[in-house]
């Protein structure tokens, strides 16, 4: 049980870490880490936990998995918000659905709304 944990957790991991390199977008980036990453790597705690019969293993295991699950997409979401408004998010040419366009132009009629700033040209394009 814990080898095929093993090898589903780290096709997860793989799955990651080739869409974190050929993915065109920062948000789509981090949305591939975010959802394949801390699957894999929880059902590798659990794997090590089934291999180590242990109820302190399991449990650090387990508990591990949950904080990855409950924290990895809250964490990427608050990222991605703040890289876009401040322009360091540059969105793919091909992106059709720009929602987060509409929110800005509504709190820029906002006085004490904080304005985003422009992309930086000295980045290079995605």
């Amino acid at each position: 049980m814990a080898s095929i944990l093993l090898l589903i957790g780290s096709l997860f991991v793989l799955v990651a870490a080739v869409g974190v390199l050929r993915l065109p977008d920062l948000l789509m980036r981090m949305h591939a880490a975010t959802k394949a990453g801390p699957l894999g790597a929880g059902l590798l705690l659990i794997a090590v936990a089934v291999s180590i019969p242990d109820t302190s293993v399991l449990a650090r295991a387990l508990a591990t998995f949950v904080f990855l699950l409950l924290t990895a997409p809250i964490a990427a979401h608050v990222i991605a918000r703040a890289a876009y408004y401040t322009g360091k998010a540059r969105l793919w040419q091909r992106t059709c659905v720009d929602e987060l366009a509409d929110d800005l132009q509504r709190s820029s009629a906002d006085t004490d709304a904080v304005q985003p700033r422009p992309a930086d040209p000295a980045l290079p394009a995605d």
